[in-house]
This record gives structure tokens, sequence and C-alpha cells, in this order.
């Protein structure tokens, strides 16, 4: 077995949908292309949102289809000392700090600067108190992007990402981490070359919650470190996190995976399918129904589906074309 680790890593506040079965078959072929590991991960970090049961549902729905973990299933509600250890980390090293602002706050201070636009429904933080609280309770904890980036530039990224990225953007990353200071890049498998300035579009992001709640970046980039994941295999609606992502691994000293969105599944009235706007579960009741729904999502990834009753040639078949798609990864990405 390659030292491939491949993972799907599903929020259990519904059953599985159309979407979410596409990012789970392309996880997994995409691991067994590479003679690898695929691990699922329960990202149940919000307790609030997790009815009980749905982990369940949602393992079962998996194998029905044939996707099934090569280890037991990581929670992610088990590992919040794992996640306070890394805040600290951040805190320690002057890369965190407490925020004793509101929503209400931080949208009445971009309005009175004229940026009261949000983005993807997020207010983008304008730092008001990266300085100090003002006397303001402490609230959430946020991570410091603009220090971030000035001690952990572009820069740092391996000689071989590098050469990737001089490929992909036709120019090399500058040896002056000025002009790379604000610019996270990344090569995507599927997308291409993809970059993000982090401070201006994002702003300085919540790692712990008002509510005592550890944020998903800083869960994600711990838990994909401590199961070793290589790759990570997702939906494209996830990749506007990926910088943040990338920022928070290189200040914790952790290794950056590689990446790789699948396209969106888009419902009826153009929107993408997600389990905010009512996406229906698959449907997994009988083998029978469980084998149309992996096929369709099969043919949502452009692969072949043949029109037998068994679905054990098709993966073989799939695993195939997956690799003339997709190819086999070379060497990870160095931290």
């Amino acid at each position: 077995m390659s030292g491939y680790i491949g993972r799907f890593a599903p929020s259990p506040t519904g059953p599985l949908h159309a979407g979410s079965l596409v990012a789970a078959l392309a996880s997994w072929l995409d691991a067994r292309v590479n003679q690898g590991q695929w691990l699922v991960r329960i990202e149940d970090v919000d307790g609030t949102r997790c009815p009980p049961g749905l982990d369940r549902v949602i393992l079962n729905q998996l194998a029905a289809c044939g996707l099934c973990g090569d280890q037991p299933p990581v929670y992610q509600s088990h590992r919040s000392n794992d996640y306070q250890q890394a805040l600290n980390t951040l805190v320690a090293h002057g890369l965190a700090y407490p925020c004793g602002c509101t929503r209400k706050d931080i949208a009445l201070n971009l309005e009175q600067g004229g940026q009261g636009k949000p983005r993807h429904g997020e207010l983008i933080y304008p730092g008001t108190c990266r300085s100090g609280l003002q006397g303001k309770a402490a609230r959430a904890w946020r991570l410091a992007t603009t220090v971030c980036m000035e001690k952990h530039p572009d820069v740092h990224v391996d000689k071989a990402y590098q050469a990737i990225n001089y490929i992909a953007f036709e120019a090399p990353p500058s040896d002056n981490p000025g002009d790379n200071a604000c610019l996270v890049r990344w090569y995507d498998r599927r997308l291409g070359p993809q970059q993000q300035d982090v401070t201006s579009q994002v702003g300085d992001f919540v790692l712990k919650r008002a509510d005592g709640c550890f944020a998903y970046q800083l869960a994600v980039v711990v838990d994909d470190a401590a199961q070793g994941i290589t790759d990570v295999v997702r939906g494209q609606d996830l990749a506007d996190n990926t910088a943040r992502q990338i920022l928070l691994q290189r200040a914790l000293g952790l290794p950056t995976p590689r990446y790789l969105h699948t396209p969106l599944v888009l419902g009826a009235n153009g929107e993408k399918l997600s389990k905010q706007n009512g996406a229906a579960s698959i449907n997994t009741t009988t083998p029978q129904a469980a084998c149309d729904e992996i096929r369709t999502a099969a043919r949502r990834l452009g692969l072949p589906v043949s029109t037998d009753d068994s679905t054990h040639d098709d993966q073989a078949e799939w695993v195939a074309a997956w690799g003339d798609l997709h190819g086999h990864v070379g060497l990870r990405i160095a931290s």
C-alpha cells in the first residue's frame, strides 16, 4: 500500500444527498487509484446542529453504496482537547487573539468604512480587536492573518510546490517575501492554479466561537494532520476554504495535502445541492436503489456506467477511468 491517505468528512446535520455522494465516490476512487487508504471522519464538532443517530445513517448509506472506510470513523466531538492545544499554540506565537465583537458590531464597523457588502453571507472582519479588546469581554478567538502571512509567507512552500506554481501561474513565486505577502497560492488538481488574499478577501477568521465551539477551519486542519491525510478530494463548494486551511497549516507547522475539488451538483433551481437548502436524501433503502444512486454519482463525475445489475464491475472500471482523468499523484507537499 502507498503512503496515500484520503478522507471523506461529512457533517451529520442530515443524510447524504446527491452532491455529497459525488464527493464521497470521488475521494474513494482517488484513494483506490493510488492504492491508498480511504478514511471517514464525522465532522460533528458543532453538536447543536447534529441530531443523534445521523452519523449512523450516513455510514449506512455509504456502506449500501459500497463505500466503506479502511479504518473506524473518527469523530470531531471527541477531539476538543486537540483543537484547544492547537489554539494555545497559535496564541503563544502571537498568531491568534481574542475578539469581543458581535456580528452587529462588525456590520456597523464595515458600514462606517463603506464596506458593508457581505462575502458569501459572511462579514469580512475589519480587525477591530487586533490591538486589544478595548474594554469588551472576549467572545471568540481569531487568526491574525496579517501577522501569520508575515511570519509564514508563500515562499516557504517547498521547492516541488514552487515548481508547480511556476508552470501553473507562468511566473515563479518571488524570493522577496513582500511580493507574495498577501497571497496564499496553491494548485488544485482539477481547477488548476488558485490564489486568495485571505487578509482582504476573508479577514481574521474565527478559530473558536463565542459559544465555545471550535470553528470548522481549525478542526479540519488539526484532524487532517492527525490522520496523516495526504489528499483532500471534496466538493467545489469547499474550495474557498482552502487558502484559510493552508494558512493555518503553515502557522501550526503542519503538512499541506494536495487538493482536488469535484464539480458542484445543482438542483432544478440552479442552486447547489446542500442540506441547508433542503436537498433530498439519497435513496439506499434497497440494493437496487443504492446501485442507482452510486451510478448516478459516477455519471456526474464523467465515468462510464454499465447496465448490469451489479456495481462490482462498475467500480473496477470507474477506478481505471478516474486514473485516466486525474492521474496518479506524485510526491506530497511538505510543510
